[in-house]
């Protein structure tokens, strides 16, 4: 049995891909083909979840086993999640700024003799930048103040401490080795 997919991002209204897969493939086939599609760097982390029909996350299925108790995209076979038509499933790919992808199960179809699985059936608009600098993440950052007090403080500074004018005559003439060697002894 082939189930059907459409993603959509929230970030542009026109970028619509549509997915086949077999029954038998695993979230871990979801997400490669998805890194494959929209050119994503395949060394970033990304889970899938369950969602609720408000797009609330639920059961997560990660890369690798995190030892989070959640599954892994490896071992979640379609078939085995997939339960209802209009399933939701939500695709993070960019954890910092909580970016994803809106994932909904649209049905099913009888498998085409011939034809790859998985397949991209349909492919509309510019897929969202992966990893986003400078957006929602500098917004966090805007407010931060560093103190730059030019009040005297009373602490020493660390060259008053080390490096007062008494300690450097102390110190042995490493140019000489001679002294230093008469010193050892």
């Amino acid at each position: 049995m082939v189930y059907k997919f459409v993603v959509l991002s929230d970030e542009d209204e026109s970028f619509v891909r549509e997915f086949e897969f077999l029954d038998s493939h695993t979230l871990m086939d979801f997400h490669t083909m998805l890194q494959d599609e929209l050119e994503f760097d395949k060394s970033q982390l990304a889970s899938f979840f369950l969602a609720t029909d408000s797009w609330e996350k639920e059961e997560e299925f990660t890369l690798f086993d995190m030892g989070t108790g959640s599954s892994t995209m490896e071992v979640a076979v379609l078939e085995e999640i997939i339960f209802r038509k209009n399933q939701k499933l939500l695709y993070v790919f960019d954890f910092f700024n909580e970016r994803g992808l809106f994932v909904e199960y649209t049905g099913e179809a009888p498998e085409i003799e011939g034809r790859e699985y998985p397949a991209c059936t349909n492919s509309k608009g510019v897929p969202p930048k992966q990893v986003v600098f400078g957006s929602s993440s500098r917004k966090l950052y805007n407010n931060i103040v560093i103190a730059d007090d030019d009040e005297e403080d009373d602490e020493p500074d660390v060259d008053d401490i080390f490096l007062n004018s008494e300690d450097e005559d102390a110190l042995p003439d490493f140019e000489n080795i001679e002294g230093l060697n008469e010193e050892e002894e």
